[in-house]
């Protein structure tokens, strides 16, 4: 978390308040306080993106949300099963933004979605499954305002920013999707982790949004009311506007372009793993698609 938050121009020591050093620095700071030496640092002035409740419903989406269910199946955090998937009622659950949809500006300007491969036929590589968690409405929340994240540097375990209302430390991404060719991908859930940190231990920290409003309620009254009012609307208007409409990702290749693509490093496609349900989805659409044209 430290070469997150701080830019030492020299070598940095880091000293608990009890009067011990830690030597090492590559092994995870434990709960506590601490003191930072170093002759001169800086603490990173990255721009942390406004963030609140993402939407998960609209028609760039609908792909985007079945795929992320048929990987997942449950909450990938939690590791809650959706034991009325076969009923096709996933009202528990919702599919998360690891980049949030609002974004999509600077996930161009960004390049984020250089590493993907998986390329929805609608929505942009933001919308791939790539992109995206399984979670609980819950655990959406909290991993939506930043009260935690996924460290991938630490075997992918869950980092809480906040007390765990939803029995969540200790957890981690399992096997079963780190092994998966559309599993989430490395750099989205570091740009996420590095997010989840400036907002949270730099300063004051980001303030916390409301999200619940009722149907009677004055929701844009409210928010201007609130903390970062302007920034506010202008995430939920574009987190919105996402939704149903393209608000700028360049030309996206097809399936047969993007699988010929160079993977990034580390990661699998699926050519090597074909029977993945999401590359035999992608199989399935191709055949119907060249059968209507026969």
């Amino acid at each position: 978390m430290l070469g997150v938050l701080l830019l030492p121009s020299s070598d940095t020591f880091v000293q608990h308040e009890d009067g011990y050093q830690v030597i090492s620095k590559d092994d995870p700071l434990q709960p506590g306080h601490y003191i930072v030496w170093a002759d001169d640092f800086q603490i990173n002035n990255e721009i942390v993106l406004t963030r609140a409740l993402s939407v998960t419903t609209g028609p760039r989406l609908n792909h985007f949300r079945e795929n992320v269910q048929r990987r997942d199946g449950r909450c990938v955090v939690s590791k809650l099963t959706n034991n009325r998937a076969d009923r096709g009622n996933w009202s528990a659950f919702q599919a998360a933004h690891i980049f949030p949809l609002a974004y999509q500006q600077q996930w161009i300007d960004g390049d984020y979605g250089r590493d993907v491969t998986i390329v929805p036929s609608i929505g942009g590589r933001i919308n791939s499954v790539q992109n995206g968690l399984l979670l609980l409405a819950s655990v959406h929340v909290d991993f939506d305002n930043y009260h935690f994240s996924i460290n991938v540097d630490n075997g992918y375990k869950v980092v809480l920013f906040e007390p765990d209302n939803l029995n969540i430390a200790g957890q981690a991404l399992d096997r079963r999707l780190l092994d998966d060719p559309s599993r989430p991908l490395d750099s989205l859930l570091r740009w996420h982790f590095r997010q989840a940190v400036l907002a949270n231990m730099r300063g004051a920290g980001e303030p916390i949004f409301e999200n619940d409003f009722p149907s009677y309620s004055d929701m844009m009254g409210e928010i201007m009311e609130g903390p970062k009012a302007a920034q506010r609307m202008e995430f939920e208007l574009f987190n919105r506007l996402g939704a149903f409409y393209d608000l700028g990702e360049p030309h996206e290749a097809d399936h047969d372009e993007v699988r010929e693509m160079p993977k990034a490093e580390g990661m699998t496609t699926c050519s090597d793993q074909p029977s993945s349900p999401i590359c035999e989805d992608m199989e399935e659409r191709e055949d119907m698609g060249k059968h209507t044209h026969d």
